[in-house]
Order: structure tokens, then C-alpha cells, then sequence
């Protein structure tokens, strides 16, 4: 192999490191910013009357930490009075993806009662960090 062959392996696993690098970095953290606006349509429901945060989750069949995910959300659904999480397979249904600008899996996506985006979380969620930043929108506990 000549040098410039070595070179571009050398750069190329470099920039492969850091790419891992940023997107370990970024799993599980919540980001908030985002304008989606129309969250419980792309669940393919409504609120109910207790009904005050919806966790949308993006997934795809071949994901394990989805699975993972799922689970997490599940759990803090059953836990904490006005919580719904619904799923998304985003192999069956890539226009919900598509909407909301969805590139990974797992995506979580919390949307408030009227449907209004309150903040993302690319990975597993990071579940006390989650709880604490959904909190203001639920009943007093």
C-alpha cells in the first residue's frame, strides 16, 4: 500500500471515530426546539380528558434499543397519570418520519396536550431526565 492509501485509511478511521464519538455523545440527550405541531395526528389519536403528554416513538423492527425504549416509556406511562406512549414503525408508516424529520431510531418525540412539540431525544432516554422535564405538564403527583 503506498502512502496515500495509508493516509486516506488513517483519515477515514479517524473520521469514523469521531462520527461514533458525537453520536454516543448526543444518545439520550433531550433537545427542545423543534416545531412540530400536529403530535397527536401522527399518533393516530386524540387526547383523552387526563390525557396531558404524549410520547411518540419512532422505531424500526430491526432496532434493540428501541425495544429498550419502548419498554422505558411503557413503564413511565403506567407510572405517572397523564402519560401516553404510542409507537410508530417507521418501516410501515416513513411519512411520520418523514414529517418530523426523523433520520434515527430510537426517536422519541413528546408532544403537550395540544398537540405542540416540547422536546426530542435521539437514543434511549435518559428516564430521570425525562420525567423532570415532562413534570410541569402532568397533575401534581
Amino acid at each position: 500500500m503506498d502512502a496515500i492509501g495509508v493516509a486516506v485509511l488513517i483519515g477515514t478511521l479517524v473520521l469514523a471515530t469521531v462520527a461514533g464519538f458525537v453520536l454516543r455523545a448526543r444518545s439520550g440527550r433531550l433537545r427542545t426546539g423543534g416545531g412540530a405541531t400536529n403530535g397527536w395526528r401522527l399518533a393516530g389519536d386524540g387526547p383523552r380528558e387526563s390525557d396531558r403528554v404524549l410520547l411518540l416513538q419512532l422505531s424500526s423492527p430491526v432496532c434493540t434499543p428501541c425495544r429498550q425504549t419502548s419498554a422505558l416509556l411503557t413503564d413511565l406511562a403506567r407510572r405517572r397519570a397523564g402519560v401516553v406512549h404510542r409507537e410508530v414503525d417507521v418501516a410501515e408508516q416513513p411519512d411520520v418520519a418523514r414529517e418530523l424529520g426523523v433520520m434515527r431510531t430510537p426517536t422519541v418525540v413528546v408532544f403537550d396536550r395540544s398537540g405542540g412539540e416540547l422536546l426530542r431525544v435521539t437514543g434511549v432516554p435518559r428516564p430521570a431526565e425525562l420525567e423532570a422535564r415532562i413534570a410541569p405538564q402532568l397533575p401534581s403527583a
